[in-house]
């Protein structure tokens, strides 16, 4: 068992009893999944992050280390604090299509239950795509070529969706960005 079956079971519980599921509701489970989640948990992605970013080209290190730093800490914060009464819903057939896709990331993903990382990437995940209706990346996310995520008339373009659509462990293919023409 992943420490994201948890989850999963609780989300197969909200897609199986209403047509729409309210974005309140996910909120509900998502700050649930975060009770748990400490300032040590939170380090140890910080680490992981800074490790993961020694691969990054050169150029565009110090920049991706701190949007990554600053996206996870300050999302965990603020799905935390987010009290917010939302009112939306989104269409059940596409979260469940969605759900699924993760499912079969996450399952590849470490048991090991001391680690959150996983936890953590899918929490902000879901709730940066779901609740928020923005892309995974954030906005300023530098990629090769001097490229970045960007918003446009309220389009977010990514330069790297469609080179990682396919990609197994990739959450491209569940993000609201569109394919950056360049």
């Amino acid at each position: 068992m992943t420490i994201c079956d948890r989850m999963f079971e609780k989300f197969d519980a909200l897609i199986s009893e209403d047509d729409k599921i309210s974005k309140d509701n996910l909120m509900i489970v998502l700050k649930e999944e975060l009770t748990d989640v400490s300032v040590f948990d939170l380090m140890i992605i910080s680490a992981e992050i800074i490790e993961n970013n020694k691969y990054v080209q050169e150029s565009y290190q110090e920049k991706s280390k701190k949007i990554y730093i600053d996206f996870f800490l300050n999302r965990v914060k603020e799905i935390r604090s987010n009290d917010t009464v939302y009112n939306d819903y989104f269409n059940r057939e596409d979260f469940a299509e969605k759900l699924n896709q993760l499912k079969d990331i996450y399952k590849h993903i470490s048991t090991d239950r001391k680690n959150k990382s996983p936890l953590i990437n899918l929490v902000v995940s879901l709730y940066t795509t779901f609740v928020l209706d923005e892309p995974i990346h954030p906005i300023g996310t530098p990629f090769p070529g001097s490229l970045e995520v960007i918003v446009e008339n309220g389009v977010y373009y990514c330069p790297v969706k469609e080179a990682n659509i396919d990609t197994p462990n990739s959450v491209c293919r569940f993000c609201i960005a569109e394919q950056l023409d360049f």
